[in-house]
């Protein structure tokens, strides 16, 4: 992960100076919990809090850049900044246990080291106890930052003994911004992203580079194609469509359950889309608007029974 600041991560104000504050008084607790979806600046704000503790020359809590601890922590692979992260589904004992090994030495460059858990509601139940060992007392000079979609997914003793730092889905109008200054997308298509992406920086980016548009059109397409909606039938269309585009550097053992994941949601947007306009909801709030012409038709078959029924399958296809 190339150098960053508080500054360059987009939204989320509050996480963001209120780590500052940390860095400015000097307080640091060995543990937090920052909490949020995926892709909105938790791994971002996790390093910036490393260079901002560890730089010679901090202003208003953020690093300098320019100083010999900036310059080393902000390059890849670097000592003082672990990340843990699930192998296949989750995190398992022996991630922990050689955490803890590396723990056991004082830091290579600054003050500091930080280990980041992404996912960490991925670990398993020993390697779960194994670091609650770890929080309960971790070496000087090491601070634990866990990366978790919500407490709850999480053994209460672990959130007890962390600091938690919330991260917020960012605005709509933030991620469309972004991606057409940044990526030089039409305002249009930037727009389509946000609002699919659940106000997910990181999603949307990843939509963007991929083939996104192409998998949608062609999941709409053999949506509207079934005469009936079905438990058994949605299953077996999304399996079969996950199947097909399993390719590439995602042609991995998850790749078709997160394919079917990502399927299910465009499925219950367009419902959602549908509902909206059956009770006269404005164009602006679809979800889809791109296809907001379509939508109009295809609305005009469904009662608002259908529709209800419809959203609760998928939303059952989806959890099971």
């Amino acid at each position: 992960m190339p150098y960053t600041t508080f500054s360059g991560i987009l939204g989320q104000e509050k996480a963001k100076n209120f780590l500052k504050e940390v860095v400015r008084r000097g307080k640091v607790p060995h543990a937090y919990l920052f909490t949020g979806i995926s892709g909105i600046g938790k791994t971002v704000a996790a390093k910036a809090l490393a260079l901002a503790l560890n730089c010679r020359d901090p202003a208003e809590g953020e690093s300098c850049g320019h100083c010999p601890s900036c310059r080393q922590l902000g390059g890849e692979n670097v000592p003082d900044f672990i990340v843990i992260k699930p192998q296949g589904q989750t995190i398992k004992i022996e991630q922990i246990r050689e955490l803890n090994r590396a723990l056991g030495f004082a830091p290579v460059v600054g003050k500091y080291r930080i280990c980041l858990v992404k996912q960490a509601e991925t670990m398993t139940g020993e390697a779960a106890n194994s670091f609650l060992k770890t929080l309960e007392e971790p070496p000087p000079g090491n601070i634990l930052i866990l990366n978790a979609t919500e407490p709850r997914d999480l053994l209460p003793t672990i959130v007890s003994r962390c600091q938690r730092v919330p991260f917020h889905p960012l605005r709509e109008r933030q991620v469309a911004w972004w991606l057409v200054k940044k990526k030089g997308l039409k305002e249009e298509t930037a727009t389509v992203l946000a609002r699919i992406s659940g106000g997910s920086l990181g999603r949307a980016l990843s939509m963007c580079e991929s083939d996104f548009f192409e998998k949608r059109q062609d999941w709409i397409s053999r949506l509207t194609a079934l005469p009936d909606l079905s438990l058994d039938k949605t299953m077996t269309l999304a399996l079969d469509c996950a199947k097909e585009h399993k390719k590439g550097p995602s042609d991995r053992s998850d790749a078709g359950e997160s394919g079917v994941s990502e399927m299910l949601g465009i499925w219950m947007g367009w419902y959602r889309d549908l509902l909206v306009l059956k009770v006269g909801g404005e164009s602006h709030l679809l979800v889809n608007p791109d296809f907001s012409h379509k939508l109009k038709i295809v609305a005009r078959g469904f009662t608002m029974e259908r529709l209800t029924q419809s959203l609760g399958l998928l939303d059952q296809a989806e959890r099971g």
